[in-house]
């Protein structure tokens, strides 16, 4: 009996460690991809706007990341770290935007209490937008993933990570401004 139950338990530690994968595993765009132009309505401090990328990019490179849902512990923990963050994105020219599949009453709510009125977070419940960018969650396409994109002002995306962990997202996209402004203009 033990002889048959070590295999089973064995293929079921594999299958647990290939599905934690796929959830990491992704096919979100690369360093060089154009970064799909959007619009979408988003909140900064509690007010309601329409977010366009092409107007950000005119002030200087964009900082886009997405996070699975408003309230939940890891993405009120990257919220907080992006909006700690802010004057440091300024210091490169750059600008950040949040964006899940949140409808934007929730998220002007989110933009106040978690952003703390520091950057816009942008509300995508089609997801069309988490789609454009392939960053959409494994086997549950409609919700975003954790994926972070530096935009430059060209429109291509000079630095992408995905982790599902909420560590990391600032600092490697504020590293990869800086490596970026040492080679280009900061506007």
């Amino acid at each position: 009996m033990k002889r048959k139950l070590i295999p089973v338990a064995l293929a079921a530690v594999v299958s647990i460690g290939s599905a934690l994968f796929c959830v990491s595993a992704s096919a979100t765009l690369k360093p060089g991809d154009a970064a799909p132009e959007f619009t979408a309505p988003a909140s900064l401090g509690g007010k309601t706007y329409t977010y366009s990328l092409a107007d950000e990019l005119k002030k200087g490179p964009v900082v886009l990341y997405f996070y699975p849902a408003a309230f939940t512990k890891g993405c009120t923990i990257e919220a907080h770290e992006f909006a700690e963050a802010v004057d440091e994105y300024k210091q490169y020219g750059a600008t950040v935007i949040g964006m899940s599949h949140d409808n934007i009453d929730t998220l002007t709510k989110f933009s106040v209490s978690e952003c703390r009125s520091k950057f816009p977070v942008a509300a995508d419940p089609d997801s069309k937008v988490i789609n454009q960018y392939d960053a959409g969650m494994p086997m549950h396409n409609s919700m975003a993933n954790r994926v972070s994109y530096v935009i430059a002002p060209d429109g291509k995306i000079i630095y992408e990570y995905t982790s599902l962990s909420p560590e990391k997202h600032v600092e490697n996209t504020l590293k990869a401004l800086k490596e970026w402004s040492a080679t280009h203009k900061a506007q």
